[in-house]
């Protein structure tokens, strides 16, 4: 991933913005150390907002499409109520096991369940609601996650969805590859629906922030 922020604004937002716990912190030093392509972590601004936003619609329940590492999750936990929980879909062994090492030592990991799997396949199993829906996996099932989670979120709930700027190659057309027309795709069909209001923030790569319309 590019930097569509210069990293000396990003860092001076960072620097002004809610501080991450010492435990994401050292959780985001290891997966850069680690794990391959590190730049998948959502980093401390963007954790940040997470935390906001999730403080803001006072969230009980969470659901993450994509764990990673956990950081995002672990944003989660550490904003919500001691009775709320993180429902989070991942499907790479080696991911989830360096997640739970960092859950476990969290006193809010326990608000945290890891569902393995394609992350299509648990969504059709949830029949609860939630009051933040994080959509940050495989681009090509972003619609799809986008519609199955509009039939998961609480009535005054938030859709997140990452990387909508996708490095500026949104721009594109016609675009490059599956991924970029994927989330092109996301893009428009939010933009496009009745039900719901969206802004897009310039946040790292992009995170499209959307509700449904006339609430809240």
């Amino acid at each position: 991933m590019g930097e569509l922020v210069p990293a000396e604004i990003e860092s001076y937002a960072v620097e002004h913005s809610m501080e991450e716990s010492e435990l994401c912190r050292e959780l985001r030093a290891e997966t850069h150390r680690h794990m391959e392509s590190p730049q998948m972590l959502v980093g401390p601004l963007e954790g940040a907002l997470l935390k906001m936003l999730t403080q803001l619609v006072r969230a009980t329940h969470v659901l993450e499409i994509g764990m990673f590492t956990g950081y995002s999750a672990l944003c989660f936990a550490e904003a919500l109520p001691h009775h709320g929980s993180v429902t989070t879909c991942e499907i790479d062994k080696a991911s989830a096991a360096l997640a739970r090492r960092y859950f476990a030592r969290s006193p809010h990991g326990a608000k945290i369940s890891i569902r393995m799997g394609p992350a299509i396949e648990t969504m059709r199993t949830l029949d609860r609601q939630y009051d933040v829906i994080f959509i940050d996996a495989d681009k090509q099932n972003y619609v799809n996650y986008y519609l199955r989670g509009k039939e998961l979120l609480a009535p005054e709930g938030v859709i997140l969805i990452d990387n909508v700027l996708w490095d500026g190659d949104v721009l594109i057309m016609p675009p490059p590859d599956e991924r970029t027309a994927a989330i092109q795709a996301v893009n428009r069909v939010v933009a496009s629906d009745p039900e719901m209001v969206a802004v897009l923030l310039t946040v790292r790569d992009g995170v499209l922030l959307v509700k449904r319309k006339g609430v809240g």
